[in-house]
């Protein structure tokens, strides 16, 4: 059974998106506000595709209670545990989702290693299942805190599996000795569980299955853990390090769709499809317009007011200047956007 869902992350990536557009970012912030997104992003995948995974085999039975983005705060201590699975043994299956691009190399000492793509070549990362394990020891602090059923006198409590989930289409290099059979690929997630499933029946057949509870206990433990739940909002103003501005980022007046191209000379317009959505750019002869709407190029006039005197374009960072040599003048003439890198 379902009992909590993944909590909709849509709001932070608008928040992030918007601030991309932020007044006066720095070339860093602007980089750590995308590195924010692209992190984010991955996480949602991973998180879509693991859930997809249980919830397609495991939400409609009753032997089975699901939680998705379960944030717990006890004793000073913080765990955002990606997906739980509980069974009628108390069994509970703690997943903790990593997608990656390519793939991972855990070595001999159980240290895990992501691949770089950009750089081919490994680097070091934390241990997820390390990572899960602090998650499992605020799990147990929840559960004390909650009422749990008791046989004999004695209070039950739940027996937890950390698990680490992979993207199913990324690889794994895995050593001789080190145990990583607790690193699976989401899609064979089933296949595990079930392994587990078969020895709880066994112990029923056996008359010995005294830790199993009913679908209803089960049930009442899942949401009693679930009224635990802390979401987080995250304050990414702070987070970069940009002032409070008086306009709401979410209003639409305050976040221009497109860069509008304006020169000391006026609007620019694509002379292709006659859009003001310019950069600039430098190539084989000299600076020029390079449309971000259809990626043509439109030379760039830079003819001082006074005639007769010769101009040039001088860059400093994202702005370009307007040399007039006769006149001995420079002037701002205009200013890349801050999504295009000019050369």
């Amino acid at each position: 059974m379902l009992v909590k869902s993944t909590d909709d992350k849509t709001a932070a990536l608008t928040t992030l998106g918007q601030l991309k557009q932020y007044p006066n970012l720095t070339d860093s912030q602007y980089k750590a506000i995308e590195k924010e997104i692209r992190i984010l992003r991955a996480g949602i995948k991973g998180e879509e595709e693991s859930a997809y995974l249980i919830d397609f085999t495991f939400k409609d039975s009753k032997n089975y209670m699901v939680i998705h983005d379960l944030r717990l705060e006890l004793n000073g201590r913080v765990a955002q545990i990606d997906h739980l699975l509980f069974d009628r043994t108390l069994q509970v299956f703690v997943f903790e989702t990593k997608h990656f691009h390519a793939g991972i190399e855990i070595n001999e000492n159980g240290e895990f290693l992501r691949w770089n793509d950009f750089k081919k070549t490994y680097e070091g990362m934390p241990s997820p299942l390390e990572q899960s394990e602090r998650h499992i020891t605020v799990l147990k602090d929840a559960f004390k805190a909650i009422d749990m059923p008791t046989r004999l006198g004695l209070r039950l409590m739940p027996s937890c599996i950390p698990y680490v989930l992979v993207s199913a289409s990324a690889r794994i290099d895995r050593p001789k000795k080190f145990d990583t059979s607790h690193v699976i690929k989401a899609d064979a997630l089933k296949s595990h569980i079930m392994q587990k499933d078969d020895i709880f029946n066994v112990l029923h057949t056996l008359g010995s299955a005294a830790r199993a509870v009913s679908s209803e206990t089960l049930e009442d433990i899942a949401r009693k853990l679930c009224a635990l739940h802390q979401p987080v909002t995250i304050n990414y103003l702070a987070k970069f390090g940009l002032p409070e501005q008086p306009v709401t980022l979410a209003s639409p007046e305050a976040i221009p769709k497109k860069h509008t191209a304006t020169t000391a000379n006026g609007a620019q317009h694509c002379r292709k499809c006659n859009s003001t959505n310019l950069a600039i750019q430098y190539g084989r002869f000299g600076y020029y317009f390079k449309c971000i709407e259809c990626d043509g190029n439109t030379p760039i006039k830079v003819a001082c007011d006074k005639e007769g005197c010769q101009a040039r374009i001088r860059k400093e960072g994202d702005l370009f200047h307007r040399e007039c040599l006769m006149c001995n003048r420079s002037s701002l003439f205009f200013t890349n956007p801050k999504t295009v890198s000019s050369c």
